[in-house]
């Protein structure tokens, strides 16, 4: 990477937009709705798991379908927002974002609330994307533009931590699939505030959408991550192996097809400039950690620690004040002490916040967790905020679109990679806790499926029994947690 956050071309002109700033609340408005939704569901886990009754796998799947899709789509959809303009994107995908929200609220299953989740993620995929290649164009001047995405990272770091916050408020008042509705009135307010606001915005020379490279696209990043997930919940299994060719063989087909095509979806030169390539892999790692960490701490602090769901919100809130602090500050210290010493501090912190919580038992205070929680956000906030600078400043505006989906899958696969390898190591060591002597088969079974299972399985059996029940589950769930802790910090500090 290079040592300083600079625009690649050197042809922009420093235009200051009236109302870049209004525009700029705008976009980050998108951006904290996407985030937050990305772990708003954690607190309503076991909620949803009483009234849904899904197994461990379907639970999984409903936790980060979300994230998978959108990963598989956001090059394509960053791509499309070059061609048919950023602004008219945005706002489509916000409509869709809305319609979709009351679909989640009222699904009946666990089949209908997968697949909500997944058109969630289709229309998710048009937003983030969108949000960030419209500030490359909204803010010439490289200066501005630094405090720009400053913002626009802080946000995104931070309402992946407020979503429990957001979370655990409605939960108190309402039922689980309040989560999903409270975006309706948000994407209201995005849709007629940008209609004025927004400029539009799109690639001026550019071929049609090549729809062969969306299928693509889409099939590989989803059958890997499947395969990774399959992999690390049970094993090397053929399941595992097949999914792994498929989307190994769709990634390697996009890539060929890249290169062939006159107007690709995404300029694989990209990739030969070092410090967009090392940006991407940190962006990656950076949200695998603190994603995974958020996500099964919310469960941790309700069904081990026994706090309410909004006690357990603010308890992760430490996090989204970590990240927005450091977000608003990232680019002042790349440009005073170089980018690759601020992102390699980042991902240390991030890794050296998850090696303390390997330490973590039922009974750990507060104080250690919430100062493990700050540490992981400012990382993030450090890591996430300079690197999103640096892809952006490496392409010309016309490519913004492309170049800010790669951030942006980055991001979500991350997320997604994060739920799904950290949630399996966790999984895993769960299932292989032992009931109680004398505890029924069918309880036993309930019991393994996930901790929320646990705890309502086992009000079928006397106290004594059932607090035995409970408590063996809540120290799987711990022992899994640490090891999953000690793995995500294995990776980050390698990396840093």
């Amino acid at each position: 990477m290079s040592s300083t956050v600079q625009p690649a071309t050197g042809t922009d002109e420093t235009v200051h937009r009236p109302g870049r700033w209004l525009a700029l609340a705008v976009l980050v408005l998108a951006v904290l709705l996407v985030a937050v939704d990305a772990t708003v569901l954690g607190l309503a886990t076991p909620f949803l798991s009483e009234d849904l009754a899904p197994t461990g796998t379907q639970l999984l799947w409903i936790g980060d379908v979300y994230s998978f899709v959108i990963a598989g789509l956001l090059v394509s959809m960053g791509s499309l927002g070059d061609r048919i303009g950023r602004k008219k994107l945005l706002l489509s995908g916000a409509v869709a974002f809305g319609a979709v929200s009351v679909l989640n609220a009222y699904a009946t299953t666990p089949e209908m609330m997968i697949l909500a989740r997944a058109l969630l993620g289709v229309a998710g995929a048009t937003l983030m994307p969108s949000t960030l290649a419209l500030i490359r164009n909204i803010f010439h001047d490289p200066r501005e533009r630094s405090f720009a995405i400053g913002i626009w990272g802080a946000t995104a770091s931070a309402g992946a931590a407020v979503g429990p916050v957001v979370g655990g408020l409605l939960l108190e008042h309402f039922w689980w699939g309040s989560v999903f509705l409270i975006n309706l009135p948000v994407m209201a307010v995005l849709v007629v505030v940008g209609v004025k606001l927004l400029p539009e915005s799109k690639n001026p020379v550019t071929g049609p959408w090549d729809l062969p490279s969306v299928g693509l696209s889409l099939v590989g990043m989803v059958a890997v991550v499947y395969a990774v997930k399959e992999a690390a919940t049970h094993g090397a299994s053929w399941e595992a192996g097949v999914a792994a060719l498929v989307g190994a063989a769709g990634l390697y087909g996009f890539v060929r097809r890249q290169l062939t095509l006159s107007a690709p979806l995404l300029d694989m030169r990209l990739f030969r400039h070092r410090g967009f390539s090392g940006a991407v892999l940190a962006d990656l790692l950076t949200i695998l950690g603190l994603s995974g960490l958020v996500f099964f701490l919310s469960q941790f602090l309700q069904l081990v620690q026994g706090r309410p769901p909004f006690e357990a919100g603010l308890a992760e809130l430490p996090a989204a004040i970590g990240a927005v602090a450091t977000g608003l500050v990232a680019g002042k210290a790349a440009r005073r002490f170089s980018v690759r010493s601020v992102v390699a501090g980042g991902l240390a912190a991030v890794g050296l916040s998850l090696a303390v919580l390997t330490l973590l038992t039922g009974s750990t205070g507060y104080p250690l967790l919430g100062a493990s929680l700050l540490i992981v956000g400012a990382g993030a906030g450090f890591s996430f905020t300079v690197t999103a600078d640096v892809i952006l400043s490496s392409v010309p505006k016309e490519q913004a679109g492309a170049a800010a989906a790669v951030s942006e899958t980055a991001y979500e696969l991350g997320a997604a990679l994060g739920i799904a390898l950290l949630g399996s190591i966790v999984t895993g060591v769960y299932r292989g806790f032992s009931a109680p002597e004398g505890t029924p088969p069918d309880v036993a079974a309930a019991a393994h499926e996930s901790l929320g299972g646990a705890v309502e399985a086992s009000a079928a059996l006397p106290a004594a029994r059932a607090e035995a029940l409970v408590t063996a589950a809540q120290d799987a769930f711990t022992d899994g947690l640490r090891m999953a802790a000690g793995v995500g910090a294995s990776v980050l500090l390698t990396t840093a």
